[in-house]
């Protein structure tokens, strides 16, 4: 399958099945001489990991991440970093009755038409299991760009359905499993997740993730827009129906006096553009919001087809995230680190000559 394979120079080749002996991935580009351990990475995926809530997937699974090479005396050698995440809790009879059928609003339909067949173990490939490696090779991307720019890459939920989360503090998203900036509506989160989970059904969820500081001047022009690259990686994410940067769609009922950040020499007055103009970072905060859609496996009976084109009725058991939202901060934390981290190295590659005799304009904090 093609189509595994993410970035330019910090390039990620993502492999497994979702009940697979193991999933994984190849990290290949990173720089030498960094120290690294499965300690920086794990926990970034016990952010992650399933079953650590009663609101998430109740399959249990340890994500241990063991790494194979590229590291020698605990630092990196510049060679291809591969890390294996074994799968230990898969309940593949739960797909039986899906072998021949495809579930409404799953990727199990698409995949029959492109290939001829599928894996319909827990979505196979298609299943959101396949993002752990994701941000097993984000957090080595966070760690690199925390040591060079002092970047930080945070994420919090912004609406759980119809509920909207408001932003308080970035401390409060390790206190809660929803990765709410707010304490206050915690309780409120809880009740809408067990009355949905009672109900059989799924919802929704928008998720927002910053970086900041970022270095001006990473992205290009055209086809290598960072902006793009960006909404890319975050599109590639199961279940992202959107990607806002910035202001996104609120941009439409904007006016230019007051959409474009205007600058003084004391730095940016606002930061409507999520840091990113042309393409190229401005040395703001890079500001990204993602829309997910409700989880596709519910319990509830919905129309379908299989194989032979006959009508069938599908109601999916087993075990499955009632809003895949929740889990998804982490995920898009990852994503983001690995496109900064990629842009960071090709800016490197053709202007880490460039010098400026101006004073820095440092980026708003938004």
């Amino acid at each position: 399958m093609s189509g595994s394979t993410f970035g330019r120079v910090f390039c990620v080749t993502n492999f497994g099945e979702s009940h697979g002996p193991a999933i994984g991935c190849v990290v290949d580009g990173c720089p030498p001489g960094m120290l690294l351990a499965a300690e920086d990475i794990q926990p970034e995926l016990d952010r992650r990991k399933p079953g650590t809530s009663r609101h998430v997937t109740q399959r249990r699974e340890a994500d241990g991440v063991e790494i194979l090479s590229g590291v020698y005396q605990g630092l990196t050698t510049g060679t291809p970093i591969a890390l294996l995440i074994r799968n230990q809790d898969q309940r593949s009879k739960d797909y039986d009755d899906l072998v021949d059928s495809f579930r409404p609003g799953h990727a199990d339909y698409t995949y029959w038409r492109k290939y001829g067949l599928r894996d319909p173990r827990g979505g196979g490939r298609s299943s959101a299991r396949l993002t752990a490696p994701m941000v097993a090779a984000g957090a080595i991307a966070k760690k690199w760009l925390h040591e060079q720019y002092g970047t930080l890459v945070r994420g919090h939920l912004q609406q759980l359905g119809d509920v909207v989360v408001p932003f308080d503090n970035w401390d409060e998203t390790a206190r809660n499993p929803f990765f709410s900036a707010s304490a206050a509506v915690v309780d409120q989160l809880e009740t809408y997740m067990d009355d949905l989970r009672k109900a059989g059904d799924s919802c929704g969820a928008r998720v927002r993730v910053c970086a900041g500081p970022v270095p001006p001047g990473l992205g290009a022009p055209l086809a290598a827009k960072l902006d793009a690259d960006i909404a890319g990686a975050m599109m590639a994410i199961n279940a992202v129906k959107g990607v806002e940067i910035g202001d996104g769609f609120g941009v439409v009922d904007q006016r230019g006096s007051v959409h474009g950040d205007e600058i003084t020499p004391e730095g940016f007055l606002s930061n409507h553009a999520g840091g990113i103009l042309g393409g190229i970072s401005t040395g703001q905060d890079i500001d990204v919001s993602i829309a997910l859609k409700p989880t596709s496996s519910i319990r509830l009976p919905r129309r379908s087809i299989n194989r032979e084109g006959e009508a069938v009725t599908i109601a999916t058991l087993g075990r499955h995230d009632p809003c895949v939202g929740i889990r998804a901060t982490p995920i898009a934390e990852a994503m983001l680190a690995l496109v900064l981290m990629d842009h960071a190295l090709l800016h490197r590659a053709q202007n880490g000559d460039v010098r400026l005799d101006v004073a820095a304009v440092p980026g708003k904090v938004t």
